[in-house]
């Protein structure tokens, strides 16, 4: 396995180091960035798979060492029912293009506020694209349940985490350390889901 590395078509280095964190050290992983690869990707898909794979062929013609590269990319977002699925695969740039989180969260916060606690289901999810060396392309997706919050909570995590209320724990992802956070979170599930895949693959 140690034959192979990953390349993460990401330049968010907050999902590259919950992708290291589930992986381990098995394999090198690093980002487009680290491997060398400058490209503007447009994701203009319309489900979250559809970018995925936008985003791992979008890398591929600059990858130098093919044959032992797999390349990894993740779309993920939050889903909320009362808005009939916003922000959906526009999660990123709900607020507009290069907003901040909580640029992101304000908006959230301001389109629930008179949506009551018993209405305010979400879902996050992940789909994570795989091109192996072979060329075969894989995907999957994994859905955690949970509801929106009414304030802001806890300090770690990123993106929408300090709204995300996770049904079983009761905490938002914010309230998590990273360790706990990766055995329940959509990314997580999605990523134990690739390994599977790759070690699978690389192993047969």
């Amino acid at each position: 396995m140690n034959n192979y590395k990953i390349i993460v078509a990401t330049s968010n280095n907050n999902k590259v180091k919950e992708i290291k964190d589930v992986l381990g050290s098995s394999f090198e992983i690093m980002t487009m960035g680290e491997a060398g690869i400058d490209v503007d990707i447009i994701e203009d898909g319309t489900t979250f798979e559809e970018n995925a794979l936008i985003k791992v062929r979008a890398i591929k013609p600059y990858v130098k060492d093919i044959n032992h590269t797999i390349l990894l990319a993740d779309d993920s977002g939050l889903c909320v029912d009362a808005l009939d699925g916003e922000p959906g695969i526009f999660s990123a740039r709900y607020a507009g293009l290069n907003v901040t989180y909580l640029d992101n969260n304000k908006k959230l916060l301001n389109a629930m506020k008179n949506v009551p606690l018993s209405e305010r289901d979400a879902e996050f999810i992940c789909s994570i694209a795989l091109i192996f060396p072979d060329n075969e392309e894989w995907t999957c997706r994994s859905v955690v349940h949970g509801k929106i919050a009414t304030e802001l909570t806890g300090h770690d995590g990123f993106g929408y985490d300090p709204l995300f209320i996770e049904n079983k724990s009761g905490l938002t992802y914010a309230q998590m350390s990273l360790e706990e956070k990766n055995e329940i979170s959509h990314r997580a599930i999605a990523i134990k889901k690739a390994c599977q895949k790759i070690r699978s693959k690389i192993n047969s």
